[in-house]
Parts: C-alpha cells; structure tokens; sequence
C-alpha cells in the first residue's frame, strides 16, 4: 500500500508541506503506537515543481494478520472489500487469524476421529479415477487425517457422512424467472448434505433433471441444443464447493434453476476482497482458499491445480448453437457471497413454427378451451424441463391429479406428447 501525505488548498492545488520532517515523525509514532503489531513500513520524500515536499509512505504487505488498529480505547481489525477498508467481521477475523498461522480452514485438525467414519465416496471415486484402491494411509498423505487418527477439517468434508453439517446444498427448481412464480414458486426442491462428493454427483443430477435438452434435424442426423452446458456448470459446482467459505456457519450452496437461468451461489466473496464483476474473468489468478480440498479434487479429476475455472465456464457456452453475447455467463460477488450465472441458452429463442402450428390444431380440434389453457402451461413448463408427471401437472394447471392425468393421455393420443413408465408413474416429454 502507498500513501502520499500532502497539503491540498481548497482549489486542489497541492500545496506541500511546511515540515515535512516534523510531519513523517508524527506518522511514525502514530503507526508504532496505534497498530499491533507494528507492520513493515518506509517513510520517503519526493521534492516535485516549485520545490514543494511530498511524503510517500509505503506499507508492506505483513503476514502476521490480523493487524489491529488502536484508537479511542476500541482495538479494531479492517479488511480490504473492492477499493475501501472496512471493519472485519467475526468470521474475517478468524480468517486473518488463520493467514497469520500461515493455515486454512481444511487443514485445521477436527476433533472427529478417522475410525468413526467411512470413506466409500471418495474410495469408489478415486478407484474410477486413477484405476488404483485407496489405502488407509492415502488419508494422511491427502492431508486428511493426521498421524494421531484424527481428521482435517477437509477430511470431515470428504467423510460420507460429513460432520460439518453446514456443507450442505440446496438445490430448487423455480417457477418461472424469479423465487416468486405464483401458485407454485418450487416445481423441484431438494436438500442434500454428506461427503463433498455427493454433493457434486447429487448437484450435477439435479441439474440433468430439471434441464431440458432439445434437438434439430440436420442432414442423416440431428443436433443436440442443451439448454445448459455441462462443463460449465460442473466447472461451476465444483468451484462452490471446492472454494466456498467453510467458516461461514449458517449458509450453503446453492443451485437455482429458474425459466431462464441457473444460478450457482456459495458463500464466501473473492479471497483477495476484489469485486468479480470489476476483473477480466480470463485474467483472474487462481487463489485457493481450501487447498486442502482443492488438491483433493484435483487428485479425484474434479478440477485442475492451474488456473481458475471461469474461463472454463465461458468457453463452454461459446461454441454451443444458441449463443451470443447475451447468453454469455456473468459473475458477481461481494463480501460476503459469490454467485455465477448461467443463462439458458434455449429461453426465448425461436423455434419449429410449422410444428407448433401443427400441435396447436390438434389442441383447437380436440381440446376445450380450458384444457388447452392448461396445456399451453404444461407445454411451457416442458420448454425448460426434460419431463413431466401429473402431480406435477396437477400443481401447474391448478387441477385435480386425476385431470391433469387424462390431459397428460389425450396429448399423448394427438402425438403432442410422449410417455413412459406404467400407468400410476407414467412421464410425459416432448420429443
């Protein structure tokens, strides 16, 4: 950090000091006195036009965080949040205790015991993987566990039945573009919590579920249009997960599907205090706030020790069919949370009229008024999701399960719809 101290006349005109040695010895005392402990700081002149004396004071990064400031009988602690410094808050506190210690949260000893927990997700993982078994003593050589059978707090993440209960992840399905789409605001609302593992595999399933990939003709063949790209929200997921900041107690991830969007939220701001949305995403060193756990993905295929994962997450979706700069995803952050978002890349874009038309004379011919009302809701609904049942038909239209379910049929008689399964669990989708 650099500071110049000068004199300003009220016309901005830089006026100099009139003692300037007088003046850098007052600083001094000021810094040796009023900070704990005392950071690595230079104090020089530099004589500019008219033989005017500006001091320039430079302060050293310091490793020994947190650095406090003494001042009216308050001892306060301030962190870096985009280009001002703000009062740290408890859990900023705890960090810049663990940067002091030159640790992280993960590699942090637990009081959880190796023998009291098992490890089936990250050994079937690991064996997929890499083709080898995972030995009991990988978990000390993973940084998992220690010599005295004791984990890290990353070996309690990775456990199947994970300890810290709130590395959990919520994953809803909302009911149009925001969480407040009317009789239904949730079509698919789903809490999972145990290993990190099963969070991606579960989170990634969630996803498939409730995204719905469409197709064109092309010559002998067809062309797949994903509404979503799976390397960039896998990319996404894993970073929420691998990134996020465990100290936080009381918040989780969180997946947000919406008509237009998905929405991957983790709580934990950028680790340096910059703002995303004010960065180059292509630019942005990767800084590891669980490395630990990072390394662990690594090691598992989830993700690279080299770079971050949101050029990743863009360049997927750059190639895909639908998309232009209006799809392209978009980061933002700021204290306290991180969020990508992720647009749908089939919302709102054109698309077979001729059959439309088509599937809209069979509704008019064979359909009442109110039946096609609802259908037009469930067709809609099917834009943006692979299938539909008629519980979930019934919530939508507003009808009788027994209603939506004759619906659901009489469309799959006029070939508007598909379907599979047995009669009580039949599933409905558009081709």
């Amino acid at each position: 950090m650099q500071i110049l101290h000068v004199n300003i006349a009220d016309n901005d005109e830089i006026v100099g000091l009139e003692n300037p040695n007088s003046d850098a010895e007052k600083i001094s005392e000021i810094i040796k006195t009023r900070m704990d402990p005392i950071p690595e700081f230079r104090l020089r002149f530099e004589q500019v036009e008219d033989g005017k004396v500006l001091i320039i004071l430079d302060i050293f990064k310091g490793e020994e965080t947190p650095y406090y400031y003494s001042g009216d009988g308050v001892l306060e602690a301030y962190v870096r949040v985009g280009n001002e410094s703000v009062k740290a808050t408890s859990t900023e506190l705890k960090r810049l205790v663990l940067r002091g210690r030159n640790t992280s949260y993960d590699s942090q000893i637990s009081t959880y015991k190796v023998e009291d927990f098992a490890f089936s997700k990250l050994r079937e993982r690991y064996k997929k993987w890499t083709g080898n078994s995972f030995d009991e003593k990988d978990l000390i050589s993973f940084g998992l566990a220690n010599e005295q059978g004791y984990l890290t707090n990353a070996g309690a993440l990775v456990a199947d039945e994970s300890p810290i209960r709130w590395s959990r992840l919520f994953c809803t399905r909302w009911n149009g573009l925001n969480k407040s789409g009317g009789a239904v605001d949730a079509l698919d609302d789903v809490e999972y919590s145990g290993s990190v593992i099963s969070l991606i595999e579960n989170g990634e399933a969630f996803i498939k579920r409730n995204c719905k990939m469409k197709w064109r003709k092309i010559a002998n063949s067809r062309e797949e249009m994903p509404g979503y790209v799976e390397r960039s929200y896998h990319e996404a997921l894993v970073n929420a997960l691998a990134h996020r900041d465990y100290l936080v107690n009381g918040s989780e991830v969180h997946i947000d599907i919406y008509d237009d969007r998905m929405e991957i939220y983790s709580p934990g701001g950028m680790p340096d205090g910059s703002m995303i949305q004010d960065r180059d995403p292509f630019t942005v060193a990767s800084t590891r706030r669980n490395p630990v756990l990072a390394d662990v993905f690594n090691r598992l295929g989830y993700m690279e020790r080299k770079g971050s994962g949101f050029g990743k997450i863009i360049s997927g979706y750059e190639f895909q069919i639908n998309y232009n700069e209006s799809k392209r995803p978009s980061f933002r952050s700021d204290r306290y949370e991180f969020t990508v978002v992720m647009p749908n890349l089939n919302y709102d874009v054109p698309q077979n009229f001729e059959g439309n038309e088509t599937m809209s004379e069979s509704m008019s011919e064979s359909m009442s008024e109110l039946e096609r009302t609802r259908m037009q809701i469930i067709l809609h609904y099917l834009d943006t999701n692979k299938e539909i049942n008629s519980s979930i038909a019934a919530k939508l239209s507003k009808a009788e399960i027994k209603t939506a379910s004759r619906l659901l049929s009489k469309a799959a008689k006029l070939d508007i719809l598909k379907s599979y399964g047995k009669t009580k669990n039949k599933v409905y989708f558009r081709e």
